[in-house]
Formats: C-alpha cells, sequence, structure tokens
C-alpha cells in the first residue's frame, strides 16, 4: 500500500502542555432501570481520565470526570486557544492523549493523519494515504484510537493502521475489506464505526462475510477472530457488562449483536429494524444493565434487557427520531436529538422512554456530560450550548458561538485536559473550560 510519511521536528521535548408531544412507549417497563454501572470501565493505569482517547471519550460513554470548569458562558465565554483549518470537508472527530491530539484530514484525495501538540495546535508530525471520497459526505469518518503509545486509525474504505503515537512511524497496516469481501455493497459513506480497544485486541468493522466484525491484535495487526454475518451500519461498538457479563455489543444492518471479545463468539441478537439498515448511526448506550438503541427513518427507539443472554424489549417509542448524534445518559436521563417533527433537543426517562421536554434547535446535536451540565453541538451552526444536568427541565446555563463550518458539523466535542476541542467541516478549535 503506497503511503508518504514526513515528520516534522519541533524540538527535542514536545510541551505537554440537542413542542413535541409526548411518545407513547409501545411496552411499559416492569421494573426500574438498574442504575448499577455496565458500561466497562478501562483498567486502572490503563488510560488517564482527563484525556480523551478514543469515540466518546476513555469510559465510552462521553463523560468527563472534570469538575470545576466554568459555567458563566453568557458572561465569560470560553477563551479560544487555537484554531487550524481542515480541508476534508469531512467527520472526523478528534482524540487526545499524552499531549498530543490527532486528527484525520483529507486533502486532494489523500488521507493526511496529523500528529498535534494538544497544547498550542502546532502540528507534530503527519502520515498520508491515497483515499477517494463521497461529497458532500467528506472522506474518514471514524475517530482515532490512542493506546499504549500507539495510534489507531481506520479509514473509510477499509484500511486499518497502526502508528508511534510520538513519532508518526507506521508500525503496520491492512485493508481489511479487501481481506474481507464485504457480503454487500458498503453504506454510501463507506465504513464509519470507529476503533476499539480490548486489552490486547483492536475491533475493527469492515463488514465483511461473516466477518462485520473483526478483532486484530494492537501490536501486530494480526486477525485474533471474526464474527457476524451481516451488512455494517455506521454505528461504533462498545464494550459493557451489563448484569456481569463482559461483552462487545455492535449495532448493524440485521440488528443488534451481542458478542464475547474473546473470541467474538456470538451471545445474543435482536432485530432492530429501519428504512434504511446500513443507515444506523447512534452507537447503543449503556443504561445501568440494559442498552438503549436509537434509529430513524420510522425506526424504533428503545431500551432492551439482556439478561441470561435473552434480549427483551423493556419498552419501544417513534417520538425519538435519532439521525446521527449518540445519545447521552447522565443523571439517570437520555438525552439526544430527534428529526420529527423538527431537529429538536429531546430527553427521555429511560424507565419508561416518556419524552420528559424537548427544545428547538440544536439540530443533531453532539453531546458531552461533563461537571453536572451537557455540552451541545448544534451542527447547522456550530453554536455551543451549555445546559444544567441535574434538573428534569431544560435549563440553559449559556451558550457561545463555537466554531463556524457550513453547516453538518456532526462531530461531537470532546475534553480534555481542561480544553473543549471542536471540528467543524472546515476546521479544529480549542477552547478554555476553566
Amino acid at each position: 500500500m503506497k503511503t508518504v510519511f514526513r515528520m516534522i521536528v519541533v524540538g527535542s521535548v514536545l510541551m505537554v502542555s440537542q413542542a413535541l408531544a409526548q411518545g407513547t412507549p409501545s411496552k411499559p417497563a416492569e421494573k426500574p432501570v438498574s442504575t448499577e454501572p455496565a458500561v466497562a470501565k478501562p483498567a486502572k493505569g490503563q488510560v488517564k481520565m482527563d484525556e480523551w482517547p478514543c469515540f466518546r471519550g476513555p469510559t465510552h460513554d462521553a463523560l468527563s470526570s472534570m469538575k470545576g470548569i466554568n459555567k458563566d458562558w453568557n458572561k465569560t465565554p470560553p477563551k479560544e486557544l487555537w484554531k487550524v483549518p481542515m480541508t476534508d470537508d469531512g467527520f472526523a472527530g478528534p482524540a487526545v492523549a499524552d499531549g498530543m491530539l490527532f486528527i484525520v484530514n483529507n486533502k486532494d484525495k489523500t488521507d493526511i493523519v496529523l500528529g498535534l501538540d494538544a497544547a498550542t495546535g502546532k502540528e507534530i508530525w503527519e502520515f498520508t494515504y491515497p483515499e477517494g471520497g463521497h461529497p458532500p459526505f467528506g472522506y474518514t469518518v471514524a475517530t482515532p484510537l490512542v493506546a499504549g503509545g500507539k495510534v489507531y486509525i481506520w479509514s473509510r474504505s477499509g484500511g486499518a493502521y497502526c502508528f508511534n503515537a510520538k513519532t508518526g512511524e507506521k508500525i503496520w497496516d491492512r485493508n481489511l475489506v479487501a481481506e474481507y469481501p464485504a457480503a454487500a455493497k458498503l453504506p454510501d459513506l463507506k465504513l464509519a464505526p470507529s476503533p476499539l480497544l480490548d486489552g490486547q485486541n483492536v475491533i475493527f468493522m469492515p463488514g465483511g462475510k461473516d466477518a462485520c466484525v473483526v478483532a486484530v491484535d494492537k501490536d501486530t495487526g494480526k486477525t485474533v477472530w471474526k464474527s457476524v454475518n451481516s451488512k455494517v451500519s455506521y454505528a461504533s461498538p462498545i464494550i459493557a457488562s451489563p448484569n456481569g457479563v463482559r461483552q462487545l455489543i455492535v449495532y448493524v444492518a440485521d440488528g443488534v449483536f451481542g458478542l464475547d471479545p474473546k473470541d467474538g463468539k456470538q451471545l445474543w441478537t435482536i432485530p432492530w429494524p429501519t428504512q434504511y439498515d446500513d443507515k444506523k448511526v447512534p452507537t447503543p448506550v449503556v443504561v445501568g444493565n440494559r442498552i438503549f438503541i436509537a434509529s430513524t427513518h420510522g425506526g424504533d427507539t428503545g431500551l432492551v434487557d439482556v439478561k441470561d443472554n435473552k434480549p427483551t424489549v423493556v419498552w419501544k417509542q417513534k417520538a425519538m427520531q435519532n439521525h446521527v448524534a449518540t445519545s447521552l445518559y447522565y443523571h439517570d436521563r437520555l438525552v439526544g436529538s430527534t428529526d420529527t417533527p423538527a431537529d429538536w433537543l429531546m430527553c427521555l426517562d429511560p424507565k419508561d422512554g416518556k419524552v420528559l421536554w424537548t427544545q428547538p434547535g440544536l439540530s443533531n446535536a453532539g453531546l458531552l456530560g461533563i461537571d453536572d451540565t451537557i455540552i451541545a453541538k448544534d451542527v447547522n451552526t456550530g453554536t455551543l450550548v451549555m445546559m444544567d444536568a441535574t434538573v428534569p427541565e431544560y435549563k440553559e446555563l449559556g451558550r457561545f458561538a463555537g466554531i463556524e463550518g457550513g453547516g453538518m458539523n456532526w462531530p461531537a466535542p470532546i475534553v480534555a485536559n481542561g480544553r473543549l476541542f471542536v471540528r467543524s467541516k472546515t476546521a479544529l478549535a480549542c477552547f478554555d473550560l476553566k
């Protein structure tokens, strides 16, 4: 595979620097939602909790442990620390670890993997490889994964890459779509699920025949196992432990699957049809010991209990038609976007799926939970809004202009080391949250 590598020397030391009538659930919950944590947390010392090394952060739930942030945005909006241009017209979000930020850009049908100084935005290294696009949907969509001094990239055409995080030197690469041909045509945006770390393995989703999901060794790139015969969708995988059973959960065209992460063996599956099954975007969300699944195009949004590997629908409703952004479970409420009757932000009671409130605007808002607040980014304007997460109604604390970018600002904001990182189709910016 033809590649180009360039290292930029910056010194011997890197300065480390979303009003609708309430939806009626089709099936009421028979027992309260457990609040026991079931998201698989990283092993102690495996990741720094003030970093954001992968899609949806260190605990895979878009929640930050940071406290003491500035909550008076109307009086004192977050200060912009730096901004750099993006040329890919795309949607790959950033990852931050060990003082560096990693993101994939594209120019002239060439993907550009960037390693930046997270404090200044200055480029440290870049690596390029050929990658065509599909306007107006840009190029690579998956968020980088950073782990153990390495950064893993998943291109829209199925290229899996591993780099030295400090230098950008390529360690290994494979084209998993070429190796595991798709059972059906790939979705319009091709491959969007972000890579996921599970111990010694990295999980990719190439959508191959009997290889929709592939686990590879993180050090060598060699296949450890492959599983699931389904067309892939856009939703990213998660690791969770509902009812104490550790499992990999994937949301694909044929439905939702629970897999044993050790060998890919199927534990359970449940169909979740929509008008366009390969266009399922929101990642499943862990709610206690249950799994929240969202969809759009007339599909259902609901909660599933997977006790004893026997999936049971707790409730379903169609009030929330979640198109792009994954919902946030925070302070015992589910907040997410809906396409109908308009692009609104919506809050659900996870016990029964009833709508608690709706807020006009905040179309397809990417969400982040931090310090008892929710930060939302409107995809059309780039406006960033802070709301109180501790109250049952919509309570806005402030907003500021955020980052411009020509609409479809799909990547959710992230936070690391007291800084808020936001990207649009044309720029990537860093703001001070303190």
